[in-house]
């Protein structure tokens, strides 16, 4: 017998109902009322989504995102800008104990990320994993130059012909991992580099130029469109294979559905969490 997960697939919900979630199903799962929990999820509106540690005021054009029409939500995790649009989000949540979890950080998220591996190869694509070999890389790491999430591979980040495919980004708390990530369908790289704020107009050009050798969405390398509902059950499959377990649907009662709404609200819809830091 596999062992069962949970598996959530909730839509497209609002950013902050999004991140409250995934925060929930983190608590929930700390207190040994829920198995781990594998989720996808979707976005309405399409959304900017910052790390942890971003300074708003500093690399954001916030402008631009209302010009948009865009969500706005800081993430619990680290790691920098991302647009939520054409693209699958996937979140995972297990315990720090669990047997198949490695302690170090760095080994949990390759085995997390085996489950995107497979979803990859499910699909026809060649994807491995990046590991940043030069000093060079390993210390772009630690200072990214840029804003956008998808500019630099880190370690075990998703690559297929040396662009990186999938962007993940993890944080521990009471116990528990959470890593969710971004599985890019498509991309308007214009719209994206808008929302940044740059020194002059020449580097966020050559910022641009840099990217498009670095980041590449699935409809670009794959030799036929995968559309969304593709996408899920390629990355459903790869979950369960990658991480050797057997999905089992779960839909949230009606009272975790308020507990998710009043932390949404609480927290997430919260200015002072969203561009104070």
């Amino acid at each position: 017998m596999k062992e069962q997960w949970y598996f959530i697939d909730s839509g497209n919900c609002s950013p902050s109902f999004n991140m409250a979630l995934d925060e929930a199903l983190l608590n929930w799962h700390s207190e040994g009322k829920i198995p781990p929990v594998v989720r996808f999820y979707g976005w309405n509106p399409a959304t900017l989504s910052i790390g942890y540690f971003q300074k708003v005021e500093k690399e954001i054009n916030l402008e631009e995102v209302k010009n948009l029409g865009l969500g706005f939500v800081r993430r619990p995790t680290g790691g920098r800008g991302v647009l939520h649009e054409h693209e699958l989000t996937y979140s995972v949540i297990v315990s720090e104990e669990h047997p198949k979890m490695p302690q170090s950080v760095t080994e949990a998220y390759r085995v997390i990320s085996e489950g995107i591996l497979q979803g990859f190869q499910n699909l026809g694509l060649e994807a491995y994993f990046a590991v940043p070999k030069t000093d060079e890389e390993k210390s772009a790491l630690k200072n990214p130059r840029s804003s956008v999430c998808f500019d630099a591979p880190s370690w075990y980040e998703l690559v297929v012909e040396g662009r990186k495919v999938a962007g993940s980004a993890q944080t521990r708390q009471k116990g528990v991992i959470l890593q969710h990530g971004s599985i890019l369908l498509d991309l308007d790289e214009d719209k994206l580099f808008s929302l940044f704020n740059y020194s002059s107009e020449r580097v966020k050009e050559r910022m641009k130029a840099a990217f498009k050798d670095k980041a590449v969405p699935i409809n670009e390398i794959s030799p036929r469109r995968i559309d969304i509902d593709e996408a899920k059950a390629a990355f459903h499959k790869g979950f369960e294979k990658g991480l050797e377990i057997d999905l089992v649907p779960y839909q949230l009662t009606s009272e975790q559905v308020d507990y998710v709404k009043k932390l949404a609200a609480d927290v997430y819809e919260n200015d002072k969490w969203n561009y104070k830091r």
